[in-house]
């Protein structure tokens, strides 16, 4: 028990905004993809595979930082960083994980199969950017995006012009909460030399953050307009609206538990979003 107790604990069991913020884009664009309801089977292996994927990234990530979360106050407690969890059994756990979260994905069709391998390529390439990129929350927007084009491919067997555009204006959303989540950890990432994009931003991190929340709520308007979406829609992108701007009062001074609060609330802002597409289809 104390082992299972360390794996969720590595999967962040506990936490569970880290896959919801993956998890409402993804549907909303499972919605916009059937017009409607997606079917209690589409809807199943989207749901689980957003958790387990996210439960596998986890360990990716850990296992990838181990030697500098142990300088981060905010880390160092992680399972493989402590080492209560070895690095081979993170590894096996996640490629456990991700395996079951690619027989889900082969329940649906070719395209869609494909995409997974590119999902899952951004999702190991990641952990990695953060040396090397000096924005890699944008690299994280990308594998946070991704299953925007696969709901579109597993619904429609295409990913028309729309999906690309729905995937292009979340990654706006992911550089808002994912630098939020950065400035927690700014001072630690200055001594160890870790690149964030709330280090790379400086003094205009918050302006940036309140800029990428307003071209997020933007695109996703017009093309839920552009696609058909209505009143309902534009209510949730206006509840949406009204949390980026509650968020600018948790982040303007810049306080840890300030920015970390923005960041894990994040998920009522896509939910919210999620919201209007689901009821703007409902109530027809």
């Amino acid at each position: 028990m104390k082992k299972l107790a360390l794996y969720l604990d590595l999967i962040r069991w506990s936490r569970p905004a880290g896959w919801l913020l993956l998890l409402w884009p993804t549907l909303a664009a499972l919605w916009l993809a059937a017009a409607g309801f997606p079917g209690w089977h589409l809807l199943a292996v989207f749901t689980l595979g957003t958790i387990l994927m996210r439960s596998a990234g986890c360990c990716i990530n850990d296992v990838a930082d181990r030697d500098f979360d142990r300088h981060v106050q905010r880390t160092a407690a992680r399972p493989v960083t402590s080492g209560a969890v070895s690095v081979k059994e993170a590894l096996a756990l996640g490629a456990a994980l991700a395996l079951v979260a690619f027989a889900l994905v082969l329940t649906t069709n070719a395209l869609t199969i494909w995409l997974s391998f590119g999902a899952l390529a951004v999702t190991l390439v990641y952990p990695y950017a953060k040396r090397f990129v000096s924005m890699p929350q944008a690299v994280l927007g990308v594998a946070f995006s991704f299953g925007i084009p696969m709901a579109f491919a597993a619904t429609r067997a295409e990913i028309p012009p729309l999906a690309w555009g729905l995937l292009a204006g979340n990654l706006f959303w992911v550089l808002a909460y994912d630098t939020e989540y950065a400035m927690v950890d700014r001072a630690d990432d200055l001594k160890i030399g870790m690149k964030t994009s709330a280090i790379t931003l400086g003094h205009w991190d918050v302006p940036a953050i309140m800029a990428f929340y307003a071209v997020y709520l933007a695109v996703w308007a017009w093309l839920g307009l552009r696609a058909g979406l209505g009143n309902m829609f534009l209510v949730g992108i206006a509840v949406a609206a009204a949390q980026a701007l509650w968020h600018w009062t948790l982040i303007r001074d810049r306080s840890r538990d300030g920015c970390f609060r923005a960041f894990r609330e994040n998920h009522w802002l896509g939910a919210a979003v999620f919201a209007g597409v689901v009821l703007d289809y409902a109530l027809r």
